[in-house]
């Protein structure tokens, strides 16, 4: 199993031109996305784009992360169609910039909605196939019925998946305090 493999700071090589507290911050974030089988490379740009609070063009983004342009290029394109990258244009300067999305439980829900809910979507239709090819093949009333109560499991699962997407309530007051507040030490 795939754990989150911390790197010691003092152990770790800087990224690009970033700040050795920095580079601590994008390699613990790609350690997260990688975790949840994503690119390392895509933790460290959303990191970068969060930290600098602005606007930066791929060759600033290059630049600080060391990454190659196709690189940057293909992490950014990804990135905005998960949503949690956005493209700008700045005034009188024709090349696109990109600026991290901030509201992380918005992100995490589109994740999980788009990756996870394809997942369950994928297994309530084979499952469904594989329900008409049982009964096509007129396979015992027992089996049957196992195969079909693993279809509505899945069809429950998809259900609850989708309604906790939409009705969620969940109150984070204290840890939207949390993010929103300056940190007052340790």
């Amino acid at each position: 199993m795939k754990g989150y493999t911390r790197h010691r700071a003092e152990d770790a090589a800087a990224i690009g031109t970033l700040a050795p507290w920095e580079s601590l911050i994008a390699d613990a974030i790609g350690n997260v996305i990688e975790f949840w089988n994503f690119k390392r490379s895509h933790g460290a740009v959303w990191a970068l784009l969060y930290l600098r609070g602005r606007p930066l063009d791929a060759a600033a983004i290059q630049a600080e992360l060391g990454m190659s342009k196709g690189g940057v290029s293909m992490a950014v394109r990804e990135l905005e169609q998960w949503g949690v990258v956005r493209r700008t244009r700045s005034p009188g300067d024709s090349a696109w910039h990109y600026v991290a999305e901030t509201d992380f439980f918005g992100m995490i829900g589109k994740v999980v909605a788009e990756r996870e809910g394809a997942l369950v979507d994928s297994v309530v239709r084979d499952l469904t196939r594989a329900e008409a090819l049982a009964v096509e093949r007129s396979v015992d009333e027992a089996e049957l019925e196992r195969v079909q109560r693993m279809r509505r499991l899945a069809e429950f699962v998809s259900m609850a998946l989708r309604t906790f997407l939409k009705t969620a309530n969940l109150d984070i007051g204290a840890t939207k305090d949390a993010l929103d507040a300056p940190d007052e030490g340790g």
